[in-house]
């Protein structure tokens, strides 16, 4: 089953292709949307809305047709824009409340759903209070309540840790893949950040200008590459030079050395290289894929 599908989807502007013949699938579950800011990814989102139409090809949402009905997808679908858009004047469950009313539910059960969603996303106390006096992170996760009230079958959130400190951002991803884990709602994440990614989601598409770079199971970007991560607490440089001259294959990396694993004689080397130098070892981690890894081989052009 596929949550969305788009077919030589294709979205021109005067100036430029805010995407260029995009043709994917995405099935349940929790989905990343990577790319650099500028490289489609609010565009089709608005796209598989219904609300910006396409210069060609297709794109169904919940097998709906986005040019033809829009307004159902937007009643089956949870949005979570990255702008600044929230009324300073109101409280969260005025808000909240509101938005679920206009998605049909009645006013009993849309004040009944709001209070559930603002608990859910960690505004319990705080939900009575005007919005303009949130904090950045408080404002953020008001919007992800309005995306979650009238229970969808999907969400759509663009950039949801966009101003999060490291805590915030934290907290944010954990609500996430709560979402898509214990709740059962399938989600499409944007991020420009993607080590985010790697941490919630299944699946993972990268596109850059518009245009499909690749569309894969987390598990194939995070796959073991045959090399391994040492980190040492000082002493690096000298790690290094006593690898090197044994013969081992060594980069370093800031404060990691990065060592091709030849075989399992290498962490033997690795090990005994250690303790002969007197050094602390802090971490040997087996290296592995990393999405930026996509950018790096396309900007090579491998």
């Amino acid at each position: 089953m596929h949550i969305l599908a788009t077919e030589g989807l294709t979205k021109r502007f005067p100036t430029v292709t805010a995407v260029d013949q995009l043709t994917l699938t995405v099935g349940p579950g929790v989905t990343g949307l990577v790319g650099a800011n500028g490289a489609g990814k609010s565009t089709l989102i608005k796209i598989l809305l219904g609300l910006l139409p396409p210069t060609g090809g297709t794109a169904r949402v919940l097998d709906l047709d986005v040019t033809a009905q829009g307004s159902e997808i937007r009643r089956l679908v949870g949005y979570m824009p990255e702008h600044e858009c929230l009324p300073p004047d109101v409280s969260a469950t005025e808000l909240v409340v509101h938005l679920a009313r206009m998605s049909g539910l009645p006013r009993a059960a849309a004040r009944e759903r709001a209070a559930d969603v603002l608990r859910h996303v960690g505004l319990a106390e705080e939900r009575y209070r005007a919005v303009g006096g949130y904090s950045t992170g408080m404002k953020q996760r008001v919007k992800l309540a309005q995306a979650l009230v009238h229970d969808p079958k999907l969400i759509f959130l663009d950039e949801p840790t966009n101003g999060l400190d490291p805590r915030g951002r934290d907290e944010m991803l954990t609500l996430i893949r709560r979402i898509g884990t214990e709740f059962g709602i399938s989600v499409l994440v944007t991020s420009h950040l993607l080590g985010e990614l790697e941490r919630i989601c299944d699946h993972v598409i990268v596109i850059d200008g518009g245009r499909l770079l690749r569309s894969s199971a987390i598990g194939d970007f995070t796959q073991v590459t045959q090399t391994v991560t040492v980190e040492v607490d000082e002493g690096l440089d000298e790690l290094a030079a006593r690898l090197s001259g044994g013969g081992q294959t060594v980069s370093r990396q800031g404060r990691l050395l990065v060592v091709k694993v030849a075989g399992p004689e290498t962490y033997d080397v690795i090990r005994d290289a250690t303790a002969e130098l007197d050094l602390c070892l802090i971490r040997l981690e087996q290296g592995r894929h990393r999405i930026e890894d996509v950018f790096r081989e396309e900007a090579a052009g491998v």
